[in-house]
């Protein structure tokens, strides 16, 4: 059975894999159709319509500035889900390399065996700190710009990858293809790169969908206490920080919506893991 017969063989039997991978679909495609399918401008603000309640002309209501908080909900992929998947792509690419390496020079005597231990002991007072703390202090020191929450994102993501494919690195790298490669001439780097990385690629594969919730939420985190995105710019946890304090009196709308925004993107894109966890290993076929 094909890969792409048994995805569609799960996704028939498994309800929870298939409602994940709508909603990933449905977010990724927002980027692109965000500004086609919003009814009013995301960011344009309107002071004589400020927290109305939800109604058949704003079905979500509108925010303190008198926006449409739908068209804010549906826009804000185009923010959260950009620096999710940027940061997530960096780490990954990254991680994985450094893994990969590694996980090959693991136990090996001089440099190499030195360069191996020293990458996990960096990798292990990274992963000491409480991630939102350590992320608050790095955009703190580099800037409150998306471009900064990108790259802290794509930091503490590093040592995941790298514990994932240094773990499948060290079992690879016995397999007797390994031992064929390194008879028929095969330096280090071919090694590597033709025979080992392809084949320690998979847990991170499952890994990224993952990452993509943990990073949709640290971003929302950050923009919540002000230290991510800037306003006016349309992103989940920045409605919810602005809605929050309406909250006392009576006005709810304003950060429940962005709030279950966040909530069903995290979910999907987790089911949409735990799909990719199965489909792309054979030996859980079933």
């Amino acid at each position: 059975m094909t890969t792409v017969r048994y995805l569609r063989h799960y996704l028939w039997r498994h309800p929870t894999a298939m409602a994940g991978v709508i909603i990933s679909v449905v977010l990724v495609l927002l980027i692109p159709l965000a500004p086609l399918v919003v009814p009013f401008s995301a960011t344009a603000p309107n002071a004589a319509q400020g927290l109305l309640p939800p109604s058949a002309s704003h079905w979500f209501g509108t925010d303190t500035n008198g926006t449409d908080i739908l068209s804010r909900v549906l826009y804000a992929p185009r923010i959260d889900l950009l620096i999710a998947m940027s940061g997530t792509a960096i780490s990954f690419v990254i991680g994985s390399a450094l893994g990969v390496v590694v996980g090959f020079l693991s136990g090996r005597p001089g440099p190499a065996g030195w360069f191996s231990e020293t990458v996990m002991r960096v990798a292990d007072i990274v992963q000491a700190f409480p991630v939102f703390v350590l992320a608050l202090a790095l955009v703190a020191v580099l800037g409150n710009s998306a471009r900064n929450v990108v790259a802290v994102i794509a930091f503490l993501n590093i040592p995941v990858y790298l514990r994932l494919v240094r773990a499948r690195a060290m079992s690879v790298r016995s397999r007797t293809y390994i031992d064929a490669a390194r008879c028929g001439g095969a330096g280090d780097l071919r090694t590597v790169s033709r025979h080992l990385l392809p084949n320690c690629l998979t847990p991170a594969f499952a890994q990224v969908s993952v990452n993509f919730g943990w990073a949709i939420l640290l971003t929302a985190g950050l923009s919540f206490v002000g230290a991510g995105v800037v306003p006016p710019t349309p992103e989940w946890g920045l409605m919810v920080s602005q809605g929050a304090q309406n909250i006392i009196t009576g006005q709810w709308w304003p950060s429940l919506f962005p709030g279950l925004a966040i909530a069903v993107a995290v979910l999907g894109f987790a089911l949409l893991g735990e799909t990719l966890e199965h489909v792309l290993d054979p030996a859980q076929w079933r």
